[in-house]
This record gives C-alpha cells, structure tokens and sequence, in this order.
C-alpha cells in the first residue's frame, strides 16, 4: 500500500500516519523528519536544510526528490509507504510520479485532510503546550510566526497539489475538523476500497 496524505501544516498529517503504520505495518516516510534527522546529524543536506527550514520556507525539490528516492529504496519500503509532507508543489508531484513509474511502482490513493485553516493556528499552539509540558522540546516550526509563514507557503504553493491528484482520481477529501479517531475510521474506510 502507497499512500500519500496531503493537508497544511497543522492537519493531522502525522498523527493519521503513525496509526496508518502500526495497523498495516507500512512505513511512513516524513519528509520533515528526514530533514530535520540529516540537520540533527549535521549532514550536508541537513547543513543546507537547516537555515530555510528555521525561516519556516520550503527546502528546494532537487533535495527532496533526492531523498524521497533513495528511502523509497530500502527494503523496508518492500510492503508500501505513506507519504507525509510530499509532494508539496505540483512539480514534485510529477517528479513522484516519474520515480514511481522508474520503479514500476503506483500509488493506490492520495488522502487529503481538509481543515479549517482559522483553527489551525490555535490547534498548533496547544501542541506547543502539551509538547513543553511533557518537558520535549518544541518544534521551530510550531512557532505561531514560523507556523503562520509554513501556512503561506501551504497556500501558495501546496494546495495545487490535491487537483493534481484528484485530476487522475486518486484524491480522496477527509474532514480533518473531527476528533481524531473518527479521522483514523474515515481514512480506514477509504483504503478498504482500495
């Protein structure tokens, strides 16, 4: 199973991923972990990564399509992914696409988490404080100021993404607003159409 969930920064993305993973025993492929993993390790794509990810922009499509690539590769991937955080523009999407056919591979569906963007920024201040509660550290990019120019670009550049997808009918739109296991039971539903 290939999956790719789309939705802006804030939507739920991750949380829906990790349960995806532990019922199917897929792997879930976050392109920001990835990133934020090689800039913890001081890589030279983390090197390169950190600087525009601390400004809450976008890290360029040569070094993401690169990464995405390679960790498609490795035999873990062997049962199927969920793509967490890409594609982010429609260039990337086909580029996807491009290494998905290279690698005689398809998607089987592309999950978009629609949300109320008003709301988002109050659900990732509540992330904040619960994360600084359980005494982790909180991440940049839950900076209301980071996270409010993450939401920009979403809009200008990563919405396109879901008329690209649900152009070749693998879009399927979830209402991200509910409690999260009604989230969980509503994207379950979709894949045992798949």
């Amino acid at each position: 199973m290939r999956l790719i969930l789309l939705g802006p920064p804030g939507a739920g993305k991750g949380t829906q991923a990790q349960r995806l993973v532990a019922r199917h025993g897929i792997v879930q492929l976050s392109t920001g972990d990835m990133l934020r993993e090689a800039v913890r390790n001081g890589t030279p794509v983390g090197l390169r990564a950190k600087a525009v990810m601390d400004a809450g922009q976008l890290v360029s499509d040569d070094i993401v399509i690169g990464i995405i690539s390679d960790r498609i590769d490795q035999p873990d991937c062997s049962k199927g992914f969920i793509l967490d955080g890409f594609p982010r523009t429609v260039a990337q999407a086909e580029a996807l696409d491009s290494i998905l056919a290279e690698k005689g591979l398809k998607l089987d569906a592309v999950i978009e988490l629609k949300v109320d963007q008003a709301k988002l920024v109050d659900r990732i201040l509540q992330r904040a404080r619960e994360t600084a509660a359980r005494g982790e550290p909180v991440r940049k990019d839950d900076d209301p100021v980071v996270f409010k120019t993450r939401l920009e670009a979403y809009n200008r550049d990563t919405a396109v993404v879901a008329p690209y997808y649900a152009e070749r009918g693998l879009l399927v739109a979830i209402d991200g607003m509910r409690p999260i296991d009604e989230v969980t039971q509503a994207i379950s539903d979709v894949l045992e159409t798949v």
